[in-house]
């Protein structure tokens, strides 16, 4: 596989950086724009630019900022053929994983080197989905495959945490194979679902063995993106969801995020007034994967072809659990052991316990996880599911129960 180029990086970031000065560049002018103009506590923000020597400034800064990123552009790209990155360390893959979670669309949108190529993976290295390339990639192929799914803002090496990796410790107890998909989290739910089932079909029909049984283990948004992948394997008649067994969720809000329906109405509010309404933009820096997540919305249908936002009523979609598949669920509770009213339990940090069990007041809306196949781990946060001894047996046994 060829090795990414620092030119290609060093492209993304400046690319970024200008993009940046001339956002900022349009906020600071919007409020110039309305303090000068007088506009009403609340109400609606005046439109259009500043005029005179004012709006010939802030054109004169935008347009040097263009200006130079192309310059940069130009140049770093002559450099492409000449200069190569060392190999990733783990550092770094965390940081452009993290960046792909908050801009993910944004990079994909405008072809930045940063946006994360979506890829089946293991041992750090990328598969190739072709016969003869995973034949040669893959020492000992196994009819058993485990697929794990990292959530927002993580990456396929940090199921690996303290020592301890989900997939490495069930395969070795299930005789199977683990590989790890890494993609843009920054992306809508939907888009990648329909990815990774393409990706899945591709990996079956070329497996170097008939696959007898397919795993996938979400955690957090990976849930979602597998649930995701599930209904358009459906819809598309593709042959791995018949192989598909068994679909573990670790701490998914299968009901929506609370932190990110906060964070949009933060936006609404600052949206009240034309002082604070530039200042919107700044919360609107929000990838479409993470506003995917205040409802947990996994349908292609509910996104608008408009700019990506979401048609109005898109929370109202309900998407129920694969049939002839053994669904489970793990929620995790940061208290150290249950309270007499299991509707209060705090959650684990970010996913309430509700959301993680897919359990709603409205019974239509609730996912029907068997009693056996609901689980929670006590004293344990978000993070903390990754590297859970407890989960990871609870899942073993699962798994060992077929």
């Amino acid at each position: 596989m060829t090795r990414p180029r620092a030119s290609s990086a060093m492209q993304g970031s400046s690319r970024l950086i200008i993009e940046a000065v001339v956002g900022v560049t349009d906020i600071v002018e919007a409020m110039h724009r309305n303090i000068a103009g007088l506009a009403p506590i609340v109400g609606r923000s005046r439109q259009g630019g500043t005029r005179g020597i004012t709006g010939l400034v802030y054109r004169s800064v935008r347009g040097i900022a263009r200006t130079v990123g192309g310059a940069l552009d130009i140049g770093l790209g002559q450099l492409a053929s000449r200069l190569a990155l060392p190999r990733a360390t783990r550092r770094g893959d965390a940081v452009l994983a993290a960046l792909n979670g908050v801009l993910g669309d944004h990079l994909a949108a405008t072809g930045n080197p940063l946006a994360t190529a979506m890829t089946l993976r293991t041992g750090g290295r990328a598969l190739p989905l072709q016969a003869d390339g995973l034949a040669r990639a893959i020492e000992r192929p196994s009819s058993r495959l485990i697929i794990l799914v990292h959530g927002l803002c993580m990456n396929d090496r940090q199921w690996q945490r303290n020592g301890h990796d989900h997939g490495a410790a069930l395969a070795g107890a299930h005789r199977a194979n683990a590989l790890y998909l890494r993609y843009n989290s920054g992306l809508h739910i939907a888009s990648n679902g329909r990815e990774f089932a393409g990706q899945l079909e591709r990996l079956v029909r070329s497996w170097p063995v008939p696959v007898r049984e397919l795993v996938i283990i979400g955690h957090s948004m990976g849930g979602l993106v597998a649930r995701s992948a599930c209904h358009c394997a459906e819809q598309e008649g593709q042959v791995w969801l018949r192989h598909l067994r068994h679909l573990i969720f670790l701490g998914t809000p299968h009901l929506g995020a609370p932190l990110e329906r906060a964070g949009h109405w933060l936006q609404r509010l600052l949206e009240v007034s034309p002082y604070t309404a530039p200042l919107a933009r700044l919360g609107s820096i929000r990838s479409a994967g993470i506003m995917d997540l205040r409802h947990g919305v996994l349908v292609e249908g509910t996104v608008g072809a408009a700019g990506g936002k979401r048609e109005r009523g898109a929370a109202a979609t309900h998407l129920p659990l694969p049939g002839r598949v053994r669904c489970h669920a793990i929620a995790a509770s940061t208290q150290a052991r249950p309270g007499a009213n299991l509707a209060r339990l705090r959650g684990d940090g970010l996913v309430p316990v509700a959301s993680a069990l897919g359990q709603h007041a409205d019974p239509a809306r609730s996912l029907a996880f068997p009693a056996g196949h609901r689980h929670i781990c006590f004293g344990v946060d978000h993070l903390g599911l990754l590297d859970s001894r407890e989960a990871c047996e609870r899942m073993r046994q699962w798994l060992a129960g077929d």
